[in-house]
């Protein structure tokens, strides 16, 4: 048919632009049996369009339009990558490994996946398979498709940059989608081409029926009957030309009077005509299969209540009447299906599918199989129903699809709207997708929950919830309760097991109190009143991580914070998560122990990389960069932020962190680019962003240090006194957390208001002189050494330079020795000054600092110094990802290896390698590892002088 020829023709096109690496999203649509299977099949076929290209095919089903993955098992069980031999066994390699959980029929040997491992499993999945041959994914009645496969194709499409890669999506335009929103987003967030088949024309029926009836020239009328009765529709015409041919009418004009005397659409009332025909075992067996679907006939059988003889006769007899496609055991359409079932009554229908659910779990297929069929119930109330809709909850948790999960729990809940624990397990299946129902399924919980126990329990879990909601005021508030519930209930001395819930449930409170400012004081009162636990449980290790944040913000003891970080790492026989490590991390950086925090920062790295736990990796390279700011590390600062910052946007939840672009931002500034610094500020989407207790008071410094930098002194010195204000509304004391006093007194003192220094310098000294570390100290002597004319300032910046000295803060080091510098010069000791300030600028130059270099060398030369311009160098040039990617590959990682660390495409990779090879002036990648540990570098080679890295699917 030429409408059909030339789809075909433009598929073969598309086709060959996926193989140039342009990935291709095609839907081919139209009504119910307008022929997208019978034209999907024909591009199929070998020698078609799809010619050389590894095809995945896949049909999705009704019945199982719930299943979490049910498509991408489709289109890659014909592969069975699950069976781990030969070619299969190396589809799985690398990070492709956390697509088990889609792929697997059977779960019970697969590791449980979250969300983002999962889909990213299957991407690496799919370019394993690229690097053999192009891909085509050809998804049929995509209407039927879970949210999850869609989502994850949306997902694959996004990261398909230079891969040769075609999917094609065929659905019922008049169908609603069961994916709903997620197949908008797949159509909406790509270019497709749109393929709409429509009705035949007058034309196109004459060849169907040529084709149909070889040696026939059917006439005009006959023609114009056909097209009438049918609509064009290709299904209704063939089904209408095999009854026709059957009963021996001819294509003639006496037959088209044959045709217009049946009228109307054909299928559903043929359908209803041979059933009844037949005897009445053969309706059965029908019922059965449009029930259960391709099945073995034995399964058939014992649905339709007959032998297998009998059922295997009924199957014959079907396929002679078209029912059956003709190569396999399934029914002709789905319109066929829906008019076999239509000759049930709701009550009938609802007893079979009971029945089928039944018959699938004796013979032991999965939960989420015989939930397939609950789900289609009016109700599912029945005790062993709920039991299985739980069960199949749980395999689509474990496959990292909760929205599969709550599908099923919903069920669960409407036949037990009482029950607490129903609330909380379909909560927690929304938390990724739906935090604000999850909120409020969680408060539903507590209301029904008549047992401290499990009330202590639900408020867990609904504080834990209200942070991503922003509701924390809330959370402590119900957490404070459930505490204050079960120490009336346990008494003073609980039993082991209501000691860990209590222990829970404050520590608990202990985070979610800590989030906002307006908790703050509750949770350090609570915490002052507490013994720091050993560690040797699950909870303890939890309360404790966060006593030790609380100590750290207390400012009163940096030893005792370090003892009690250190108990926290290095707990026996408790594993280490990032609840410990996180907090750990930061009050070691914050007394100086650097190279205990970055330990325990790549632990937390390692880990969230083995599990694919994008947010927790996000959340500690963040941390990281904070810790290399403090450090004067700048260049790992910026990889670290600036990496973090590519991945969150690629996710949903990325527009509640503010941690990376802070820390971006602050590394900015430090190279002298304070204008870009406050445009990535502004990218912070957070709302209410000043009600946090940590993120603001970062947030007030890097912005107020980029106002610094652009000149506006008074700009960024009330945002430092908005800083020193929220944090004592807080009621935190730590110097050397947001240390805004310093650069409040060095701002000050360099406007000449002495006295305003003094006073804010002897504030943050107090502090420092409390909490006892190098830095603290060496910050104290410096903003009051900037605060203090003549000699007595020059000896209190002289005893700033030899703490920070001995301190990991090397930038500010850098810093004290510019202040050295200039408090000598204006007491005329102008040789000692300009020795300090040629060791500020190469200090400050190791540091990544360029400004802070470039202002020690403008002093310098006004001093009488001689020093060449601060230029920037190949290395300044790359950016914080670049620079991530080179270190990667420099300390021997490939490229997939290197995209598979940072959650990135092999493409990414290379683009970022290809301009670290540019910039560096280096052809190879035995060059990176030299060039990156000094800052002499090869003369600049000519921008064609690089290998461009090969993308792994051309070999």
């Amino acid at each position: 048919m030429v409408g059909r020829a030339a789809h075909l023709e433009t598929l073969a096109a598309r086709a060959a632009t996926a193989r140039a690496g342009r990935p291709q999203l095609v839907v081919l649509d139209g009504p119910a049996g307008a022929g997208k299977t019978s034209l999907l099949r024909a591009a199929l076929d070998g020698g078609g369009p799809f010619d050389g290209m590894t095809v995945l095919y896949g049909a999705c089903r009704a019945v199982d339009s719930a299943h979490g993955y049910s498509g991408v098992r489709a289109l890659f069980g014909p592969l069975n990558p699950t069976a781990r031999r030969g070619r299969a066994a190396t589809l799985l390699d690398g990070a492709a490994r956390h697509a088990l959980p889609a792929l697997a029929p059977d779960l019970s040997d697969t590791a449980h996946g979250n969300g983002f491992a999962v889909m990213n499993g299957l991407y690496w999945l799919s370019a394993n398979l690229m690097a053999d041959r192009p891909l085509v994914l050809a998804l049929d009645d995509v209407h039927w498709c879970d949210e999850r496969s869609l989502r994850w194709l949306d997902f694959l499409l996004r990261r398909a940059d230079d891969m040769p890669l075609l999917v094609v999506l065929a659905l019922r335009t008049e169908s609603g989608p069961a994916a709903g929103p997620a197949l908008t987003d797949l159509v909406a967030h790509h270019q497709h081409l749109p393929l709409r088949l429509t009705a035949l024309s007058a034309p196109e029926v004459g060849e169907l029926v040529r084709s149909a009836l070889p040696g026939t020239e059917p006439s005009a009328s006959f023609v114009a009957a056909l097209t009438s009765v049918t609509g064009g529709n290709p299904l209704e015409l063939q089904w209408l030309l095999h009854r026709l041919h059957s009963a021996g009418v001819r294509a003639d004009d006496a037959g088209a009077e044959r045709v217009t005397e049946i009228g109307g659409r054909v299928i559903a009332p043929a359908v209803q005509e041979v059933l009844d025909g037949q005897p009445g075992r053969v309706r059965e067996v029908a019922r059965a299969l449009a029930v259960l679907g391709p099945e073995h006939p034995e399964h058939l059988a014992a649905l339709a209540g007959v032998s297998l003889v009998q059922a295997e006769e009924a199957l014959e007899i079907l396929r002679r009447a078209a029912l059956l496609q003709p190569d396999r055991l399934e029914l002709l359409h789905d319109v066929v299906r829906t008019a076999i079932l239509s000759t049930l009554g709701p009550a009938a229908l609802a007893r079979l599918r009971t029945r089928a659910a039944q018959l699938l779990s004796d013979v032991g297929r999965s939960p989420e199989q015989i939930a397939g069929q609950l789900l289609l119930l009016p109700e599912a109330d029945e005790p062993w129903m709920t039991s299985v809709l739980s069960a199949a909850a749980a395999q689509a948790e474990q496959r990292g699809a909760p929205e599969a999960a709550a599908r099923y729990l919903e069920l669960v809940l409407r036949a037990a709207p009482d029950d607490p624990q129903a609330r909380m397990r379909l909560a927690e299946c929304l938390a990724e997708t739906d935090p604000a129902r999850s909120v409020t399924l969680l408060r539903e919980a507590l209301d029904l929950a008549d047992d401290v126990r499990t009330r202590a329990t639900v408020a867990v879990r609904f504080g834990l919830a209200c942070l991503s909601v922003q509701r924390s005021p809330e959370g402590a508030r119900v957490l404070t309760e459930a505490l204050d519930a079960l120490d009336t209930a346990l008494g003073p001395v609980p039993e082991p097991a209501d000691q860990e819930l209590r222990t829970f449930v404050e520590s608990a409170l202990l985070i979610v109190g800590a989030d906002e400012k307006s908790t703050m004081p509750l949770v350090r009162a609570r915490a002052a009143r507490l013994t720091p636990p050993p560690g040797h449980t699950p909870a303890q290790r939890q309360q404790l991580a966060m006593l030790t944040v609380l100590t750290a913000m207390d400012g009163r003891s940096a030893s005792q914070a370090v003892r009690q970080a250190r108990r926290a790492l290095h707990s026996p026989g408790v594993p280490l998560g990032a609840w410990s490590l996180l907090p750990a991390s930061l009050v070691l950086s914050l007394a100086d122990e650097t190279g205990e925090a970055l330990a325990a920062l790549e632990t937390v790295l390692v880990d969230s990389r083995r599990s694919a736990a994008v947010w927790t990796y996000v959340l500690a390279l963040g941390t990281r960069a904070f810790v290399h700011l403090d450090n004067g590390v700048i260049t790992h600062a910026m990889a670290d932020a600036q990496t973090a910052m590519e991945l969150l946007g690629d996710q949903e939840w990325g527009e509640g962190a503010a941690m990376p672009q802070t820390a971006y931002a602050v590394a900015l500034t430090e190279r002298g680019e304070p204008a870009r610094a406050e445009e990535v500020l502004d990218t912070i989407k957070r709302p209410r962003l000043d009600r946090f207790v940590w993120e603001y008071h970062w947030y007030l410094m890097a912005r107020a240090r980029a106002r610094r930098a652009r000149g506006d002194a008074q700009g960024a010195l009330d945002l430092l006194r908005t800083c020193g204000d929220s944090l004592a509304e807080c009621g935190l004391a730590n110097p050397v957390l947001a240390p805004w006093w310093l650069d409040a007194a060095c701002l000050l003192a360099d406007a000449g208001r002495h006295a305003e220094a003094r006073a804010t310098a002897g504030h943050g000294a107090a502090l420092a002189e409390r909490w006892g570390t190098r830095r603290a100290l060496g910050y104290a002597a410096l903003a009051r050494g900037a605060a203090t004319p003549g000699p007595d300032g020059t000896a209190l910046l002289r005893e700033a330079a030899g703490r920070l000295a001995a301190s990991p803060a090397h930038a500010d080091h850098a810093r004290a020795l510019v202040h050295l510098g200039r408090a000598l010069l204006a007491e005329g000791e102008r040789r000692e000054a300009r020795e300090h300030l040629r060791d500020a600028v190469a200090l400050a130059r190791r540091c990544g600092s360029l400004a802070l270099a470039r202002q020690a060398r403008e002093i310098l030369v006004g001093a009488g110094g001689r020093m060449r311009e601060i230029t920037v160098s190949p290395l300044d040039m790359l950016t914080g990802t670049e620079r991530t990617v080179a270190t990667l590959v420099a300390s021997g990682a490939s490229n997939r290896e290197a995209a598979e660390s940072l959650f990135v495409t092999v493409r990414t990779v290379e683009l970022h390698l290809t301009s670290v090879y540019r910039k560096l002036g280096v052809t190879r990648r035995a060059d990176l590892a030299a060039v990156l540990d000094t800052d002499v570098l090869p003369a600049q080679a000519p921008h064609d002088a690089y290998a461009r890295p090969t993308a792994p699917w051309r070999g």
